[in-house]
């Protein structure tokens, strides 16, 4: 539908635990943890929100799952064969010339990189939006407002993606708009989609949301808090995290359900294409123990080798999505910009699918889960 505009990244600093350890724990199912993340917090209100048993809560909800546990965010694809089109997609996102890119960090000059969100509840106010896409936006009233913060900041380019991302902690709703304008003599968006937590139902077939892939963003988003947790706990963070590519196919596949591109899935990954770090790759020897934010690094790549990255949406190649809020130290975002593509490979997640329409995930005789 439109492409994500990808930003520069700066960033800031912090600690480090044994991260032998933690990736032994890791290659177990466990618990993974979370912040309230709306507004910029003061660092009193970071607290983090452990997860118990699979999958993950929505950070700052703790009652409001972020999908069922089966959803395919939610799902170890570490043990899936790989896609007869890894290498072809992978060419096409250049990934041997090319390292991952994270899509957020601290910018000393003004807001940090990255997507904030609101959680908010049921007592708060709700405004009617006009969409721009509004044949393919969820036509409710949704809980903006001039709290919400939006990606970029308030002053934020008007062309820009302007993401705004609400839980109602009460209804454990989601509500995620895409070129978010609030004003109270009307609000406006590009597009707008809602999603019931507690629900693996997806979008209708076709329609886009705030992501070109029809999908929700923030179960893709990485959390700093989560990091912090894992390694402080060495347990794992259990789900999918989202990511760009500059050309796609014109097509998408499960969990997706909106294409933005050209060309074939011979040549061009679609939306909804998954990929892990291989089971390979030597995490232990990424970095130094002794090195700042090592062992969060190794927690981000465990988490990849286990449940990958999801394509979402157009943009540049390899960037993934974080949270803006907690920001991010420099020194980390720093060791996840050396990340290789080419160790990644695509996987086929199409054994997992129970309903089209659903993104519940299911293993079965030669469709294992992690």
């Amino acid at each position: 539908m439109r492409p994500s505009l990808p930003h520069a990244l700066q960033h800031a600093a912090l600690r480090y635990l044994s991260a032998v350890s933690l990736v032994a724990v890791l290659a177990t199912a466990g618990v993974a943890a979370s912040v309230s993340a709306g507004a910029a917090p003061a660092a009193g209100r970071v607290r983090p929100t452990v997860v118990v048993g699979e999958g993950t809560v929505v950070p700052g909800a703790p009652g409001c799952p972020m999908f069922p546990a089966d959803n395919i965010w939610n799902t170890d694809i570490s043990k899936l064969a790989v896609d007869p089109h890894s290498a072809a997609w992978l060419r096409a996102m250049h990934a041997s010339t090319t390292f991952l890119h994270p899509d957020f960090g601290p910018d000393p000059g003004g807001y940090p990189y990255g997507i904030p969100y609101a959680i908010v509840t049921s007592a708060h106010k709700t405004v009617r939006i006009t969409f721009a896409y509004p044949s393919q936006s969820n036509q409710v009233r949704y809980p903006l407002g001039p709290d919400t913060p939006i990606e970029g900041g308030k002053n934020a380019p008007a062309g820009t993606d302007r993401h705004a991302l609400i839980v109602n902690k009460s209804t454990c709703t989601l509500y995620e708009l895409w070129q978010a304008h609030y004003s109270p003599n009307g609000s406006t968006a590009g597009s707008g989609a809602v999603w019931n937590l507690r629900s693996d139902a997806l979008r209708p077939a076709g329609w886009t949301s705030a992501d070109a892939a029809g999908l929700p963003i923030l179960p893709g988003l990485l959390n700093y808090a989560q990091i912090q947790q894992a390694v402080r706990t060495g347990t794992p963070i259990t789900h999918a995290i989202r990511f760009t590519a500059r050309f796609t196919a014109h097509a998408y596949i499960w969990p997706a359900r909106h294409q933005a591109g050209s060309g074939s899935t011979a040549t061009l990954p679609p939306m909804g294409a998954r990929f892990r770090l291989k089971a390979d790759f030597n995490v232990a020897g990424f970095c130094r123990r002794t090195q700042p934010y090592c062992a969060d690094a190794q927690a981000v790549l465990v988490e990849m080798q286990h449940y990958g990255l999801i394509l979402a949406d157009n943009g540049s190649n390899w960037y993934f999505g974080g949270t803006a809020y907690p920001q991010w130290p420099d020194d980390l975002v720093s060791l996840l910009k050396k990340i290789p593509a080419s160790d990644f490979e695509a996987v086929n997640t199409s054994c997992l699918m129970v309903n089209p329409n659903s993104g519940q995930a299911r293993a079965r005789p030669g469709c294992p889960i992690g």
